[in-house]
C-alpha cells in the first residue's frame, strides 16, 4: 500500500489516498526516512591515558590508603608527595566508567529505629507524655505547658505550666502523677517523643527506680505521638483558648478549667463518647446500660424507625493501640485472646 501511494500521489494527493486506504500519513512519512547509518566510534584523543595508565589510576585509587578517599583528596596527597597520575576529573571519569562514583569517605551510619508498637487494655498501662509551648504576653516568649496523657482512656493523669522546659520539672510531674494513680512496679509504659527533656537522663534514671518501660518516637515521625498530638489540638481549638496568655497565672489558669473541662465532661470521640474520667475509673458499664435501656424503650415504642436491627449502645474500644502491626487482621477481642 506505501508503494501504492507513492505511485499516484502526484494525480489524487497524499492526503485523499491515505484515507481511502486507512493509512496513516505518519506512517507514510516515517518510511520515506532512510535508517540511520551507526555512526563509527570515536577515536581516541591523543591526550588520553593508555589503557594501561587508567589501570594504575584505577588501582591507586582502590588501594588501602585511598580507597575512603575522594578523588580530590587523592589528587592532592599524590602532589604532595611529588607524583602526578591525572587530574581529579579524570580519575571521577574512570571511577564512573566503572559504576563507582558514589560516596566513598567512611561517613557514620544512621542508627535504625524501630517504630513503637503500644498496646493498652486497661487505664494507667501507657501513658504518652508531651510539652507544648503557650504564646506568652509579648513576641517571642512563651510558657511550656506538660501533660501527661493515659492512651487507653483519654485520661489526663497530670499536667504542669511551667516558664522553660526542663528534665528536673518533668522527673516531679512524672513521678507525682505515678504516686497519684498508684502504678506498681513494671506495670506502665511511658512514651514521648526525643525532646530533650523526654531523652534526658535525669528522667530515664526516675523511670528505671519507678519500674517504667520507657519508648520514644522515631525522629522526624510525627504521627509516633498521635495521643498528645490530638490532645493539644483540642486544647488549642476551644474557643476560650487566647492568642496569648498575659502572664504564667494566666495560663494556670485556663488550664486549670479547660483539664477540668476535658477529663470529667468532654464527650471523646475516640472512646464511643464517654468521658474519659468514667473511661479511666470504669464507670462505663453502667452508663452503657443507662444507654441501652433508652435504646431499647426507644425501639419498642418504634420499630419501624430501625430498619435493620435493634440500637446497640457502643462500648469503649477494649484494646488501644500506638502504631498497630501492619499484618494485623484480628479484631481487638480476638487480639485479647491471643495475649490471655
Amino acid at each position: 500500500m506505501i508503494a501504492f501511494i507513492e505511485n499516484y500521489q502526484h494525480q489524487t494527493g497524499i492526503q485523499p489516498l491515505c484515507d481511502a486506504l486507512e493509512v496513516p500519513r505518519a506512517t507514510l512519512y516515517r518510511r520515506r526516512k532512510p535508517s540511520k547509518v551507526s555512526e563509527p566510534e570515536r577515536p581516541s584523543p591523543a591526550l588520553a591515558l593508555s589503557e594501561q595508565e587508567r589501570q594504575e589510576v584505577l588501582e591507586v585509587l582502590h588501594s588501602d590508603r585511598f580507597v575512603d578517599c575522594p578523588p580530590a583528596q587523592v589528587y592532592a596527597t599524590l602532589l604532595d608527595e611529588g607524583q602526578y597520575l591525572c587530574s581529579a576529573r579524570t580519575m571521577y571519569r574512570i571511577l564512573a566508567e566503572q559504576d563507582e562514583v558514589r560516596e566513598r569517605r567512611n561517613v557514620r551510619q544512621h542508627p535504625q529505629y524501630t517504630k513503637p508498637e503500644l498496646l493498652a487494655t486497661e487505664p494507667n498501662q501507657v501513658w504518652s507524655w508531651d510539652i507544648t509551648k503557650l504564646k506568652g504576653p509579648q513576641k517571642w516568649t512563651y510558657f511550656y505547658l506538660y501533660v501527661i496523657l493515659d492512651i487507653f482512656s483519654r485520661y489526663v493523669v497530670g499536667w504542669m505550666v511551667a516558664p522553660r522546659e526542663s528534665a528536673t520539672l518533668a522527673q516531679r510531674l512524672i513521678k507525682d502523677s505515678y504516686v497519684k494513680q498508684g502504678v506498681e512496679p513494671h506495670q506502665l509504659t511511658v512514651h514521648a517523643d526525643r525532646g530533650s527533656p523526654m531523652t534526658s537522663k535525669v528522667v530515664a534514671n526516675l523511670m528505671a527506680d519507678l519500674g517504667i518501660t520507657k519508648t520514644h518516637s522515631r525522629p522526624h515521625v510525627s504521627n509516633d505521638n498521635p495521643f498528645s498530638e490530638s490532645q493539644f489540638k483540642t486544647l488549642k481549638y476551644r474557643p476560650a483558648f487566647p492568642v496569648r496568655f498575659g502572664s504564667l497565672q494566666d495560663a494556670r489558669a485556663f488550664c486549670v478549667e479547660f483539664f477540668a473541662w476535658y477529663n470529667t465532661q468532654h464527650r471523646h470521640s475516640g472512646i464511643s463518647f464517654y468521658r474519659p474520667e468514667d473511661v479511666h475509673y470504669g464507670r462505663t458499664g453502667i452508663l452503657q446500660k443507662r444507654r441501652q435501656a433508652a435504646l431499647d424503650e426507644a425501639y419498642l415504642a418504634h420499630p419501624e424507625r430501625f430498619v435493620r436491627k435493634a440500637p446497640e449502645a457502643s462500648e469503649p474500644p477494649q484494646a488501644v493501640w500506638i502504631n498497630p502491626p501492619e499484618n494485623m487482621q484480628m479484631k481487638p477481642t480476638e487480639q485479647l485472646k491471643m495475649r490471655a
